[in-house]
């Protein structure tokens, strides 16, 4: 069973970073970062395979945003630079270990979810 638990998130001002972590037991192919907010569905933001390592990410943080993992591959990271205000949201790491294929950064392509981290950044 796939456990993830994430940390990092805070408050910062606009033009900041944060670097959120999120901790993973148990096997799992593709890993991802979404983010939700009261007003707005849950959204991909960045999206990584495990196993090769390739990368995806939502047009709104391309540039700003890196998504890593640790060569263990039992954390994955979200570098955030050059925050903006709309970046504002509750952060949630995901992960993927079976079930269809509904792209990288779609909500039902993933089968465990963290608990959250919020990020809030001020003008």
């Amino acid at each position: 069973q796939v456990q993830l638990v994430e940390s990092g998130g805070g408050s910062v001002q606009a033009g900041g970073s944060l670097r959120l972590s999120c901790a993973a037991t148990g096997r799992n192919t593709r890993m991802a970062w979404f983010r939700q907010t009261p007003a707005k569905e849950r959204e991909g933001v960045a999206s990584l395979s495990t196993d090769d390592g390739t990368t995806d990410y939502a047009d709104s943080v391309k540039g700003r945003f890196t998504i890593s993992q640790d060569n263990a591959k039992r954390s994955l990271y979200l570098q955030m630079n050059s925050l903006k205000p709309e970046d504002t949201a509750m952060y949630y790491c995901a992960a993927r270990y079976l079930g269809a294929w509904y792209g990288p950064l779609a909500t039902l392509t993933y089968n465990a979810w963290g608990q959250g981290t919020q990020v809030t950044v001020s003008s």
